[in-house]
């Protein structure tokens, strides 16, 4: 693979560290050795995973001459978020078009990532009902702003398309390299598995390097068949994108969907412990809707000796610690 062919902006300022997480890795029996790859600590406004893609993202809207971004997400969208935030840095417009997966969760003065929207001056929101065809409710949005003279550029939900999960595929080699220096074998590596870019941009570069390491996705929505079948079909993609020339196995996309609890962004207890823990053992933040799941999944995995045999496993945090203040009832 050579992903220098693609164009990019940038965003990225060196690797994201890999930390031992040796206290709470402790406080669950010390079973296995837990590890994280912060991606919560990329550039962007508040940090977090979907800067990897949108480097790939902002850098094709550019070359095609368009001056105006449009994207869409949950009401507490964190990739929302940072697609705002780079659009400021570029110096370009932000419409976001705000998916109401719960209904009447939408409050035009709810803190967390709602809040920054407003801060970072989005330029519209639009919200539409739960189940609705989010691609042309974004070309609606793309079709006002093309009458009115802009250069409009959708990126899909969670930068989740080949160019997107491109991030994802770097973010494997750039993990494998610093593995190597490390001097650190990884037997298993854990991901929040949602819109699938992160996902299958993982998949494929780990399979892209002949690496051999297994991966798990915790699902924070769609049921466990959908959702491998999603993120294999990206994966497959994203391959033929950056020249893999194996082929990309089912069976190297492996989800669980036994974490989402009553359905997307809503708490659940497992979450709020996964949360608390890692707060209160490591003093780093998980989100409530992605990586906070994802978590109380790899704690019930641990738990349950799913890796056994393993010495070392690797949680990829993706971000999010802004949304923790849009559900501060949950946690106090």
């Amino acid at each position: 693979m050579n992903l220098a062919q693609f164009p990019r902006r940038g965003y990225l300022q060196g690797s994201t560290p890999i930390e031992s997480l040796a206290n709470f890795s402790e406080a669950l029996g010390n079973k296995v050795n837990i590890w994280m790859k912060r991606d919560d600590l990329l550039p962007g406004c508040g940090g977090g995973n979907k800067t990897r893609k949108l480097d790939f993202s902002f850098a094709d809207a550019i070359e095609q001459g368009a001056d105006t971004i449009i994207t869409c997400g949950a009401v507490q969208s964190n990739h929302c978020r940072l697609t705002a935030s780079w659009a400021v840095k570029e110096s370009m417009d932000c419409h976001l078009v705000l998916e109401e997966r719960v209904k009447g969760s939408y409050h035009s003065d709810a803190s967390g990532n709602n809040f920054l929207f407003q801060v970072l001056g989005t330029k519209s929101i639009s919200v539409v009902p739960g189940g609705s065809d989010m691609m042309q409710e974004m070309q609606k949005v793309a079709d006002k702003l093309s009458a009115a003279g802009k250069k409009p550029y959708i990126i899909p939900g969670g930068a989740s398309n080949a160019i997107g999960a491109t991030g994802y595929v770097a973010c494997a080699q750039e993990m494998l390299q610093q593995l190597f220096e490390m001097n650190l074998s990884i037997d298993h590596v854990v991901v929040p598995s949602g819109s699938a870019g992160t996902h299958a941009g993982m998949v494929t570069g780990l399979v892209g390097n002949n690496a051999h390491i297994p991966i798990t996705g915790i699902n924070v929505s769609r049921p466990k068949d959908l959702q491998e079948k999603i993120v294999h079909d990206l994966a497959v993609l994203t391959a033929e994108r950056v020249g893999v020339e194996q082929e990309v196995p089912e069976k190297s996309v492996v989800c669980f969907d036994n974490y989402v609890g009553p359905g997307y962004s809503l708490p659940t207890d497992a979450m709020i412990e996964a949360v608390k823990l890692l707060a209160s053992t490591e003093a780093i933040l998980l989100d409530p809707v992605y990586s906070g799941k994802t978590m109380a999944g790899c704690i019930d995995l641990v738990r349950k000796d799913y890796f056994a045999g393993c010495e070392n496993i690797l949680f990829l945090h993706t971000g999010g610690s802004p949304a923790l203040y849009a559900y501060l009832d949950t946690f106090r």
